[in-house]
């Protein structure tokens, strides 16, 4: 009997007990008393084990209760019109209760997620296999432009349109949320991140997002402008943050950690760069070209000296604009590779100012860019942080003209008077 059945039937039976009693004759007029009867609503029991699952599609509204654990599983495909509302303190785990498919989320175009966690309460996505690579992480397909032929590309899961006209295009907000153990391997080619974004537009709010202990990259932007606040990319197998296909967003406050731990028997350490950023690597000069402007960020490398030595690796035609950084831990803090990235400094389309590396600028072609002489740059620093990555240097760019930027002068992502990454973090 569904829930409004029953409300009728108990509505009904009430009033027959109470007629019942009134009813009654009386040979002295006397008003009966009437017994009172407890309304107490009926256990309708309408949650069900399904009720607490995430599997299939979406396209309607949907709340995850606070303080509530949820089932992933397969994929999950938000869809246009589907809005997915996550509470504070909402725990969701993959199962990989699917034999062969993997438990992923994905938001195609037009639809939401609107994950708004807290501090004391962070949203948690994470898997019931405690272990890199366990699902699929989280996708957002929006319908900002990307450099792709025709304007427009598929999603590497999912198989979900992306990219088009609209820069301003919202796809939901995601705040204070920990992705944890993704990574889920599709086939030899095909590894989920934590976090994807597909040409998601800038009416999307990401900030507060930790993705820890990934199979792949943290954070990977596919074109878009989206911008980025309060980042935390923990000991991520291969890179920290990723982008390619023409992304002009911007980012504030980023942290990447790689696991520190000593490079197996085949000379290979966990994590590849710390920054990883394309234009387009079968087309080096395709538009829009890959220019973000990123400021305040805290790079923490491996200090692997075998096989994956850069630390922030620019090539495949794209630009940026990088401000207030520290970058240790890399044998080549920052390597420069491609003609048309290198042009885009000669250019003075790209810049970097107030980076601080415990290493050295290279460059893959050409002879010598000479970025560390730019302002406010310094190679071959001792840079040393507390509790793992806390700490800034005084000295860098104001860039709160722009009403993105929170005002920042200094170098580093997290001050040690101001640790924003507190209470909601894994270290």
């Amino acid at each position: 009997m569904n829930k409004y059945l029953k409300k009728i039937s108990y509505i009904l039976i009430v009033a027959i007990t109470l007629s019942t009693f009134t009813a009654c004759d009386s040979k002295d007029d006397e008003v009966p008393t009437v017994p009172e009867v407890p309304i107490v609503p009926p256990d309708d029991g309408d949650d069900t084990k399904e009720d607490f699952q995430l599997k299939g599609d979406l396209s309607i509204e949907k709340t995850l209760k606070a303080g509530t654990t949820y089932e992933l599983i397969g994929g999950y495909q938000i869809k246009a019109g589907g809005n997915l509302i996550i509470e504070a303190g909402v725990t969701i785990e993959a199962t990989r209760s699917i034999d062969g498919q993997p438990d992923y989320i994905i938001v195609e175009q037009g639809g939401q997620i609107n994950a708004n966690g807290t501090k004391e309460e962070p949203i948690i996505m994470t898997s019931t296999r405690e272990q890199p690579g366990a699902w699929g992480g989280v996708h957002i397909c929006g319908k900002a432009p990307v450099n792709l032929s025709g304007g427009t590309g598929k999603s590497e899961i999912g198989d979900a349109p992306f990219g088009g006209t609209s820069p301003s295009d919202n796809s939901g907000t995601m705040r204070y949320v920990r992705l944890e153990y993704t990574g889920f391997a599709f086939s030899e080619t095909k590894e989920s991140n934590g976090l994807t974004m597909y040409g998601v537009g800038s009416g999307t709010t990401i900030e507060y997002i930790q993705v820890y202990k990934g199979s792949d990259d943290g954070f990977e932007w596919f074109g878009g402008t989206v911008n980025a606040k309060y980042l935390v990319s923990t000991h991520s197998e291969d890179d920290s943050f990723d982008w390619t296909d023409g992304w002009v967003g911007k980012g504030q406050f980023w942290v990447a950690v790689q696991d520190p731990t000593a490079p197996g028997a085949d000379g290979t350490a966990n994590g590849d760069c710390l920054i990883e950023a394309d234009n387009r690597e079968d087309n080096f000069g395709n538009t829009p070209q890959s220019c973000p402007t990123l400021s305040n960020l805290t790079l923490i490398g491996n200090n692997d000296a075998n096989n994956q030595k850069r630390g922030i690796r620019l090539r495949a035609g794209t630009a940026v604009k990088l401000y207030n950084a520290l970058v240790t831990g890399k044998p080549s803090s920052v390597t420069i590779a491609t003609t048309e990235t290198e042009q885009s400094f000669l250019n003075n389309i790209a810049l970097i100012e107030y980076l601080w590396a415990d290493k050295a600028f290279s460059y893959e072609n050409i002879s010598d860019l000479a970025l560390d002489t730019k302002e406010g740059n310094a190679i071959n620093q001792a840079i040393h942080f507390s509790g793992g990555y806390i700490g800034t240097l005084e000295g860098g760019k104001d860039l709160s003209a722009d009403s993105f930027f929170t005002k920042a002068p200094y170098k580093g992502a997290v001050p040690a008077d101001n640790d924003w990454t507190a209470g909601w973090t894994k270290k």
